[in-house]
């Protein structure tokens, strides 16, 4: 289990509610980052999608009557299906920093390794259907320019909540968790909630994994940014969104005069 480095050191908290999903990653990372539309434009610019400025913005957004955010994208429909190999290529031409390149490109193989063990087939030959389409490549690449951007030196997330029921794709349907989702699941803790449908998506899944979450309860910490991120769909009768927080991790005395260490 996890062990948190107390002292000066940043730590970024998640606490999935209700799920996680590329678009509730990207929102909430664009709030701990003091991120605005100048600064969202600036990003697809070094995506390389100069051509979708002013397309994706961070808005308010309200469920439960709770307010908070979410990610508006406003792209023209494709229908491509890219491989890992498309997807590397992508983000090698981009202006990404080396290390925000890793993390999406990670994110990646990541998921192709996973759909490869589920189709007897290897993660090459892996062709992504909705996630590899133009939102889910946006989601990725603006969470890794983020993540990079913030650069914590830990990342803790709470638990992730599944439930039954179906998951529609190009596949047909799906049981819930989607048989990929379910295999990286594998070493992560959860918690089943009272819904339906799917509340870990694979790009969710996939960039907690090359983030290096660990999962455990929240870090003594101070506080410095807060706020609250929804994704696209509203799940009746559970507390909805992802809680993040970012801020300095904090020393506690133990009974000798120590330090205390926090584990997960």
């Amino acid at each position: 289990m996890a062990e948190y480095a107390f002292g000066p050191a940043r730590a970024l908290v998640l606490r999935p509610s209700s799920g996680i999903a590329g678009d509730i990653m990207a929102a909430g990372l664009a709030r701990m980052a003091g991120f605005d539309d100048r600064d969202l434009d600036e990003a697809l610019g070094a995506l390389g999608l100069p051509e979708l400025v002013g397309r994706v913005k961070v808005a308010p957004r309200l469920a439960g009557g709770i307010s908070g955010w979410g990610l508006e994208l406003s792209l023209p429909s494709e229908q491509r299906h890219r491989g890992l190999g498309d997807i590397g290529e992508f983000f090698a031409k981009s202006a990404l920093t080396p290390a925000a390149k890793g993390l999406a490109l990670e994110s990646f193989r990541l998921l192709a390794e996973a759909e490869a063990a589920v189709h007897g087939s290897t993660p090459s030959e892996v062709r992504f259907h909705e996630v590899g389409a133009l939102d889910s490549i946006i989601d990725a690449g603006l969470c890794s320019l983020l993540f990079d951007l913030i650069s914590p030196d830990v990342f803790v997330s709470g638990p992730l909540p599944v439930c039954d029921g179906t998951v529609s794709c190009a596949h047909g349907l799906l049981p819930s968790p989607a048989p990929a989702v379910l295999r990286m699941l594998e070493g992560v803790p959860v918690r089943g909630i009272v819904s339906e449908g799917e509340t870990v998506t694979p790009t969710g899944i996939s960039l907690l994994k090359a983030f290096g979450a660990v999962f455990g309860p929240w870090p003594a910490m101070t506080v410095d940014a807060q706020a609250i991120s929804y994704g696209c769909r509203t799940l009746p009768g559970v507390p909805n969104g992802a809680m993040f927080a970012l801020g300095r991790l904090q020393a506690a005395s133990g009974p000798d005069g120590g330090h205390d260490h926090a584990h997960a």
